[in-house]
C-alpha cells in the first residue's frame, strides 16, 4: 500500500529548525545601541588622553599596544 499521506519525519523536524533564530527586543536593541555609543566614546577619549597626557596612560593602568589597539578599532573617519 502507499503512504503518502504518512506524516514525513522530514516535515516534522522542519518547525524545530526555526527556534534557534533569536528574536531581540526594542529594549535589547536600545541597550545595544547604547553600549556601542559608550564603547565608542571610551575610545575617542582614550585617543584623547593619549596624544595630550601620554602620561596619563600609565595612571589608568594600561600599556601603550594595548591604548593603540583601542584606538585602531575607531572608525577610520575618528583615527
Amino acid at each position: 500500500m502507499n503512504d503518502s499521506f504518512a506524516p514525513s519525519t522530514c516535515l516534522a523536524a522542519a518547525p524545530a529548525m526555526h527556534t534557534g533564530r533569536r528574536r531581540y527586543s526594542l529594549a535589547a536593541l536600545r541597550s545595544l545601541i547604547a553600549l556601542r555609543r559608550e564603547q565608542a566614546y571610551f575610545r575617542f577619549e582614550l585617543k584623547r588622553m593619549a596624544t595630550d597626557n601620554p602620561h596619563l596612560i600609565d595612571d589608568i593602568g594600561l600599556t601603550k599596544e594595548e591604548v593603540e589597539a583601542e584606538i585602531a578599532k575607531l572608525p577610520f573617519w575618528q583615527r
